[in-house]
């Protein structure tokens, strides 16, 4: 699933084509890319036609149209979503599901989903601290590279729970953005085991944590964000190029560029995480 440098890099390119311009008519052509929307096809593409975009925005991994009437387009591109560009003459891409024209001439916008794992809602805007937020992801705690991004809070939240730190870090209620790539890649680069208990964790450590999740995300998303495969590309249809930049994630068996010892991969919450075994030692007593 797209993480924060990923989907930034698609709420930049909308905000350059699609702010400021009105929309003229929405087609659905797949009932799941809408399933989020429980008032059904006929009121999603109703209630947008004649909405002005005022502009793309983005909490942690979430990412929205803010419209004029006060609604908000929520887009969430699980595992293969893309929001692309396009001439309204270009062919019509294998997996497109969601069909935006505007009433100029410049390019519609595509919603195209191979997994169908995402999708488009409308919801309510409404105030969380200080800020408009679709109503469905206002509980959702600010992101790293928020202005307003408090890191001494942030810390004190991720050691008052009684878990392993990177569950915490995952957390998208104590700090939003980070997914199971940047978690991996923060702890490589902090020292920190994923499996820490997070009452063990100094507040000096989860300061080096939380700084070492902003660079890493500050340098993926100037590669353009990780992609694995086709499936993640930004709005013109291009692959960013940090996967080769990854230190821990996905490189099980390679020597550690620090210390030279082989990636260990062990299972994580159906997934997996990955670590150097002398580099980020195992803590003694884990908690289940």
């Amino acid at each position: 699933m797209p993480e924060l440098p990923e989907v930034e890099v698609v709420r930049a390119g909308l905000e350059k084509h699609v702010s400021g311009r009105t929309i003229a008519e929405v087609s659905v052509l797949h009932p799941r890319a809408i399933r989020r929307h429980v008032a059904g096809e006929a009121d999603f593409s109703g209630r947008l036609a004649g909405e002005r975009v005022l502009a793309a925005r983005r909490r942690g991994k979430y990412l929205w149209l803010e419209l004029s009437g006060q609604d908000a387009v929520l887009a969430h591109l699980g595992m293969s979503g893309q929001m692309l560009m396009q001439p309204e003459d270009a062919p019509d891409e294998k997996h497109l599901r969601i069909r935006v024209r505007f009433d100029d001439d410049g390019p519609e916008l595509r919603f195209v989903d191979q997994r169908t794992f995402g999708g488009l809602a409308l919801s309510e805007l409404v105030e969380a601290d200080g800020t408009l937020l679709p109503s469905t992801i206002a509980h959702i705690a600010r992101d790293p590279m928020d202005p307003a991004f408090d890191p001494v809070a942030a810390v004190k939240a991720l050691r008052s729970r009684r878990t392993e730190v990177k569950r915490a870090l995952l957390d998208q209620t104590l700090v939003s953005g980070v997914g199971n790539i940047y978690a991996d890649e923060a702890l490589w680069r902090s020292r920190l085991h994923w499996a820490r208990p997070t009452d063990k964790l100094t507040t000096k450590q989860g300061a080096a944590l939380l700084q070492a999740a902003t660079d890493v995300m500050g340098e993926a998303l100037l590669a353009g964000g990780t992609s694995f495969d086709a499936l993640y590309v930004n709005v013109n249809g291009q692959s960013g190029y940090f996967e080769r930049s990854l230190d821990a994630y996905g490189q099980e068996g390679r020597a550690c560029r620090r210390c030279g010892t082989p990636i260990r991969r062990d299972p994580f919450m159906n997934r997996s995480s990955f670590s150097c075994p002398r580099c980020q030692p195992k803590p003694r007593l884990t908690r289940a």
